[in-house]
């Protein structure tokens, strides 16, 4: 009985996770200057994870990402992570995640 519950549940979540849209996002010239936890490479696994979320696929991006961005403002740098310029736009990927990171000095 839990055997088929299990295949059950596994050919549920395969289907939703095929039937969610992903749409590869366009690489610009980065413009926003970005407080992020974590820099890593696009093909990261973690990175991917966090993008699918977003129904993003990045897989054939040859950039870094930014995972837990937050825009860093004229008033204070109290950036505790890398301080990063990224394409971040916060009304489509809400601080998840940032696109062609390039590490910068303030």
């Amino acid at each position: 009985m839990f055997s088929k519950l299990s295949i059950v549940v596994t050919s549920v979540l395969i289907t939703l996770a095929a039937a969610i849209p992903t749409t590869t996002p366009p690489v610009t010239p980065p413009t926003s200057n970005q407080c992020c936890q974590s820099v890593v490479s696009s093909s990261n696994a973690g990175a991917g994870i966090v993008a699918a979320l977003l129904g993003l696929d990045i897989s054939g991006l040859l950039v870094d990402v930014g995972l837990s961005c937050s825009p860093i403002t004229v008033i204070g740098n109290n950036c505790g992570g890398t301080t990063v310029t990224c394409d971040a736009p916060d009304e489509e990927w809400g601080g998840l995640i940032a696109i062609n990171c390039i590490p910068i000095t303030l």
